[in-house]
């Protein structure tokens, strides 16, 4: 049995999926169905990392960042006020420095502030799509699993097992709401305990791939245009289940691009 919950498979798609189904299903009455995010992300952190503090590296922050942004959704959910918009990309953007700064403290200066530039503008950029689909659950599933899938499996390609499992348990707690919403034939609500704990796990993940792994750089591009298109991307007015499908077509191709690059380039070094 151990050996089968130790199976990369099991601990970055059929747990956080499973963990992400049940909990949307749970929670959907009270309008808290995004919280099926970090209860897929929670199930695979509990199976292939901990949620330990000491030593705090770089992927126990972006875990303990994870969290915190879900309980700072919650709160943003419940308290609708404009400034909160333009806050949270900025925050997210500072988020991101605070989780690669013992990378950039090893790098010259010129270095380290281009790529913590590049880093904090990549996680605001990615937090700002997300937080324009807070209100729109089936936009925002479609696009929060690809933008983990791609995540992870650019990490991966890049040599990065656990950033990897990071971005794919992302995409099947996200994959497993869109599906719950196919299947009801009706959309659920998410909001940003949802959005905002995607988008900055899956967006320092990336950076995290570029900076510690192979990913190069512009493996990114794809990855930051995922909410974008799903949120431009005409729907007709028919059932959940068809929108759902037409939104899947720009985030394949865009998860492939991003996947793509990563293998392109996986026998060079990013930088």
């Amino acid at each position: 049995m151990q050996e089968l919950l130790n199976h990369p498979a099991i601990q970055a798609g059929l747990a956080p999926f499973l963990a992400g189904l049940v909990a949307a299903g749970l929670f959907q009455r009270v309008s808290l169905s995004g919280l099926a995010l970090i209860a897929g992300f929670a199930a695979t952190v509990y199976l292939a990392s901990d949620f330990g503090i000491s030593p705090l590296t770089s992927s126990r922050k972006i875990v303990w960042l994870g969290l915190s942004s879900a309980a700072f959704g919650l709160l943003f959910s419940l308290v609708r006020l404009s400034v909160f918009s333009s806050l949270l990309p900025i925050l997210g953007g500072a988020a991101s420095i605070w989780v690669a700064l013992r990378i950039l403290q090893n790098q010259p200066p010129q270095t380290a502030l281009l790529w913590g530039a590049g880093c904090a503008a990549y996680v605001t950029l990615v937090v700002w799509g997300m937080d324009k689909l807070e209100t729109d659950s089936l936009r925002s599933a479609n696009a929060g699993a690809a933008l983990g899938f791609g995540t992870g499996g650019a990490a991966l390609v890049g040599a990065s097992a656990l950033l990897g499992q990071f971005g794919l348990a992302l995409g099947s707690a996200a994959a497993a709401l869109a599906l719950i919403q196919m299947i009801a034939n009706r959309t659920f609500a998410t909001g940003r305990i949802f959005t905002l704990p995607l988008a900055v796990i899956a967006a320092t993940t990336g950076c995290m791939a570029v900076l510690s792994a192979r990913l190069p750089w512009y493996a990114l591009i794809m990855l930051v245009l995922i909410p974008v298109a799903a949120r431009l991307m005409p729907l007709p007015v028919k059932s959940v289940r068809l929108q759902s499908l037409l939104l899947a077509i720009p985030g394949i191709i865009l998860v492939a691009g991003a996947v793509f690059a990563a293998w392109h380039s996986a026998g060079d070094v990013p930088y």
